[in-house]
């Protein structure tokens, strides 16, 4: 089984967009977290499945927010780097891994 861990600021980044999405419209945040738990799930099934990002990432892109999972696929471990606002400068995350 391929364990999920995720880097401290991508947290910082999940609750952020959380908050602003309840913020707009209650529930939005929850709608938000699911999808990101849908992310995660399909991720750890198949992590090499979605197509590189940058030399040593991959991307999963979110269907139904403006965002996308980063991360790295290393053996049993997926490492979630960001949770990347897609209008946001692509390579901010970068000098987290």
């Amino acid at each position: 089984m391929i364990s999920l861990s995720i880097h401290p600021e991508a947290s910082i980044e999940i609750k952020t967009a959380y908050h602003w999405y309840q913020r707009q419209v209650t529930g939005l945040g929850d709608d938000f977290l699911l999808e990101l738990r849908t992310a995660h799930q399909a991720i750890t099934i198949a992590p090499e499945a979605c197509p590189k990002f940058s030399q040593n990432c991959r991307r999963f892109l979110l269907s139904k927010f403006p965002f996308s999972v980063i991360y790295e696929n290393n053996e049993n471990t997926v490492f979630i780097i960001a949770i990347m606002h897609n209008s946001r400068k692509p390579k901010y995350w970068s000098e987290r891994h």
